[in-house]
């Protein structure tokens, strides 16, 4: 039975009658906005929806012909205007496009392409060589696919827009020749415990319901511009900023280095952007680097991934003028949960209240059931305690790809469980207050502590009994990792330098600084690690 809803429940209305895929939605958009900006990127490039389709549809044909039949096809590219293209020309294909995370190294990489069954990846030479990755699979230079369009495939991919445009013989397109709303429409990769990503299957509804929600929630308005700086291996960079943005009429502006702050200013001032999302790390160094007046046009800043400090939250209001908004998401909800907003809203009893509530991650996004349970018996907790947090709605993925058991972990009778320890509020807003499962967020990225204690523990020679890895909050990057240790036998020079010569990210790599020697490491009554007394410890160390 379902928990009663919680005080910030709203219903979601209906996905829109020609809502029956993503590229379904898409072509209703483009009919309506034909000649208005869709996509743009630093290097210049801009498209119309019009343009975008046509685009689509003359590299779909080309595509056609040279990936055979498989369903999955992987995608490494980073996020600017062809990268959106190669998505948007698999889905009205009917392929699912699997947008590969090319920052994870290259075992990861693989056992991506393994769990789908990849045998083509569209990439690029400058993606591979500065990243230092090869996927094994059959690769597609896109710089290459322009000489190899013929001009039969201009003309009949052209011919093919414009006639669907027309709604004339739609099924020129084969991702438009069904309504499946529950098949799938991508594969997201998330890091484990173990060194096995996990394939989060999100389908067209999955993706469609996040994009109206999203509209719903933030309320966006006509002439939105949206900045998108997330890689599309990010469910955000492909639910929000390939998918809400061009189902819902909005121009989007790409840049590949969410790190290049010069650009990023640069591009939000010619460009009059209106809504940007990120991470509060990136933000700070927005500020750092950028006027304030390049941001002017500013309606939404909507900050995630990791948690929004008060001090900074007060520095950006300051700064831009207008209230920072923090928000929560993972990318088995496709990703969006819930999200602060900077007007009045109106509660379910009748209520009004502000949008915005610092500290909190916001009201849940309509159609969003949110309770929690004991993260012992998986007892559901009353109104307001605080626990596990479970979320249910149109968002909750399909599940893991092939992994059953898995996905029967974590969502039960329909309630994702998310791992998260958190409460709702009497008003229905939504705090975070700690994480159960054993990761870190470092700018953003999920670092899991078994992979880092692994590798410690194979640079060191010693068992699992020696090492224990947690996280601290850090003024920088969100939070850092802390090695709790006895004696290893080397120093943590020694153990930086063997991990830094590995093929582990650099963000995943603690600083000599961070470990802490102790005797022993503390256990439980059970005989297990004691995670929340090595937290304490690494915290004490600190001095957090």
């Amino acid at each position: 039975m379902d928990a009663a809803p919680s005080p910030g429940y709203r219903p979601l209305r209906p996905l829109p009658a020609g809502w029956g895929s993503l590229g379904h939605a898409f072509v209703s958009s483009v009919k309506a906005h034909w000649n208005s900006t869709a996509l743009c990127d630093g290097t210049g490039t801009r498209l119309t929806f019009g343009e975008t389709l046509v685009r689509s549809c003359v590299l779909g044909r080309y595509l056609s012909r040279s990936l055979g039949p498989e369903r999955y096809v992987g995608v490494m590219l980073p996020p600017m205007v062809p990268a959106a293209v190669v998505n948007i020309a698999l889905v009205l294909q009917g392929r699912i496009p699997v947008n590969l995370n090319f920052t994870a190294g290259q075992s990861m990489i693989d056992s991506s392409i393994r769990q789908c069954g990849i045998r083509h990846v569209i990439t690029s030479p400058k993606v591979l060589d500065k990243f230092q990755v090869r996927p094994a699979a059959e690769i597609h230079p896109l710089e290459q696919v322009p000489a190899r369009i013929s001009r039969g495939d201009k003309l009949a991919g052209a011919a093919a827009a414009h006639l669907v445009r027309r709604g004339l013989l739609p099924g020129l397109l084969p991702g438009l020749r069904g309504r499946d709303l529950g098949a799938p429409a991508t594969v997201i990769f998330t890091s484990g415990s173990t060194g096995d990503p996990k394939g989060v299957l999100l389908t067209h509804r999955n993706v469609l319901s996040n994009v109206l929600q999203v509209e719903e929630q933030v309320k966006l308005a006509p002439d939105e511009v949206l900045l998108g700086m997330l890689p599309f291996f990010h469910s955000f960079g492909f639910t929000v900023t390939i998918w809400t943005a061009l189902c819902l009429g909005k121009k989007v502006v790409y840049h590949s280095n969410p790190l290049d702050s010069k650009t990023i200013g640069s591009l939000c001032e010619q460009h009059k952007v209106t809504l940007l999302a990120g991470t509060p790390s990136f933000t700070r160094l927005f500020q750092k680097s950028c006027r304030a007046e390049q941001f002017r046009t500013l309606t939404h800043l909507i900050l995630g991934a990791e948690k929004l400090k008060p001090e900074l939250y007060r520095d950006l209001e300051g700064w831009l003028g207008i209230e920072p908004m923090e928000g929560y998401g993972t990318t088995e909800l496709s990703p969006v949960v819930a999200v602060n907003v900077p007007e009045e809203v109106t509660l379910a009893d009748g209520r009004k209240v502000h949008g915005n509530r610092p500290g909190t991650v916001g009201l849940p996004v309509p159609g969003t059931r949110i309770k929690t349970i004991d993260p012992d018996t998986g007892e559901d907790l009353p109104q307001g305690a605080e626990g596990v947090i479970a979320v249910k709605g149109p968002q909750v993925m399909d599940g893991y790809l092939g992994r059953p058991e898995e996905t029967a972990r974590v969502i039960r009778d329909g309630w994702y469980v998310t791992g998260d320890i958190g409460f709702v509020d009497p008003d229905g807003f939504l705090k975070i207050t700690d994480r159960q499962s054993r990761f870190a967020k470092i700018a953003g990225e999920m670092v899991p502590h078994l992979l880092v204690e692994g590798a410690i523990i194979e640079a060191a020679g010693v068992d699992e009994t020696y090492v224990a890895v947690t996280s601290v909050p850090d003024p920088k990057h969100g939070e850092r990792l802390c090695v709790i240790h006895k004696d290893l036998g080397k120093t943590p020079d020694e153990i930086h330098k063997a991990l830094t010569g590995s093929h582990m990210p650099r963000l995943w790599i603690p600083s000599v600084r961070d470990f802490i020697p102790v005797d022993e490491l503390p256990l439980t009554g059970t005989g297990k690690v004691d995670i929340r007394r090595i937290k304490e410890l690494a915290m004490e160390a600190c001095q957090v």
